[in-house]
């Protein structure tokens, strides 16, 4: 089956120093509704970072909007991170300023990142990976649960949650590396470029960031070197990196541990762990990932909205019992009920939700 490919998704950032940021926010705001576009632009003191899809066209006069403004000329591996796709891969547009344009607890200039920033080309990590890789720590510097669905081979994952986590792990890389060169590598390039200042300052001058990031390099390269499937920010979300033939998975069903390769969130709000699973066994359970959060619903009715396979709305249920408090009875065993006929029968491997382990730095799950 041939996709119509007409669209294209836009990955991009330029650490620039920009005064006035918050002026320039409301016109590109302006200018990308008016065309068509859809995705996420963040705007700062730093310079900008996007992903964002359009049409082709759309994407010509977008290209020459950015041109336009002196501070979004000249964009580092635009066309290198580009990619065709079948339709919009986000539901609107969202252009807002951000303090940091990736948050990492503490902000630098253009000057600063520039100076720290020492990058390997994707040919130049293709043959270390192939004829050095025993003289090299490769860093993973995405989350686990990006690593999770797919890394470089042999690479060790920096064991956070969330980004912003990474300066407290500094003192342990220090530790565990010794003086090793490290090669950090992140989804499009722009986490590293910038953790390479702090880790400069950190007393890691052995640290290199791989130019582009994973777009980049399987954008050229695909599966060579590469295992499992690319962890995108955008509706995708677990997207293969070659065609179905070449592809490798290497994660597992969160119910069943049969080869899976598909994100899901658990339904149970305060949880909303990330877990891998069929589609069939995430709907058999209901959403649920584990029994903590099935029972934990039971009782305080805090459940996401999926109507793909269940109808009930638990927001504007939950919305009736907090206009009219003496309903809940009534409204609680309403779904209590229909959870526990939905689920009768169905077991969960997992007792607890698992939401906040970290992988260890040093482990591998190759």
């Amino acid at each position: 089956m041939n996709l119509d490919l007409s669209y294209t998704l836009l990955t991009f950032y330029k650490f620039v120093d920009i005064p006035n940021p918050t002026e320039i926010v409301a016109e590109h705001k302006e200018f990308c509704d008016d065309i068509g576009l859809k995705g996420r632009i963040f705007i700062g003191e730093e310079g900008i970072s996007a992903t964002l899809t359009g049409k082709n066209g759309q994407i010509k006069a977008y290209r020459l909007y950015l041109d336009s403004i002196p501070y979004f000329r000249d964009i580092p591996d635009i066309d290198d991170k580009s990619c065709r796709v079948d339709s919009h891969k986000f539901n609107k547009m969202i252009v807002r300023y951000r303090k940091e344009i990736v948050a990492l607890g503490k902000r630098y200039s253009a000057e600063q990142i520039e100076k720290a920033t020492h990058k390997i080309s994707i040919d130049e990590f293709k043959k270390i990976l192939e004829n050095d890789i025993d003289s090299h720590v490769i860093l993973d510097m995405r989350n686990d649960y990006e690593y999770k669905l797919g890394h470089f081979k042999n690479a060790i994952p920096a064991g956070t949650i969330q980004f912003r986590e990474v300066p407290e792990l500094v003192n342990n890389y220090k530790s565990q590396f010794g003086d090793k060169p490290v090669i950090m590598y992140c989804t499009g390039g722009i986490r590293c470029e910038k953790l390479s200042a702090m880790l400069e300052e950190a007393g890691m001058p052995k640290v290199f960031q791989l130019d582009g990031g994973v777009v980049k390099y399987v954008n050229k390269y695909q599966t060579t070197h590469w295992l499992g499937n690319l962890y995108t920010f955008d509706e995708r979300v677990s997207c293969p990196v070659a065609d179905s033939e070449e592809k490798i998975v290497i994660t597992n069903c969160h119910y069943t541990g049969k080869e899976a390769d598909i994100y899901f969130n658990c339904r149970y709000g305060p949880c909303n762990d990330q877990i891998i699973a069929l589609p069939e066994e995430y709907k058999s359970h209901f959403g649920f990932c584990s029994a903590e959060c099935y029972h934990n619903s039971l009782n305080d009715l805090l459940i996401r909205n999926d109507f793909t396979f269940d109808k009930f709305n638990y927001k504007i249920l939950r919305g009736q019992i907090k206009a009219d408090a003496t309903r809940y009875d009534e409204i609680s065993r309403k779904i209590n009920n229909h959870l526990r006929q939905k689920l009768e029968g169905i077991t969960f491997n997992h007792a607890k939700s698992n939401k906040n382990h970290r992988l260890s730095p040093l482990s591998q799950i190759d």
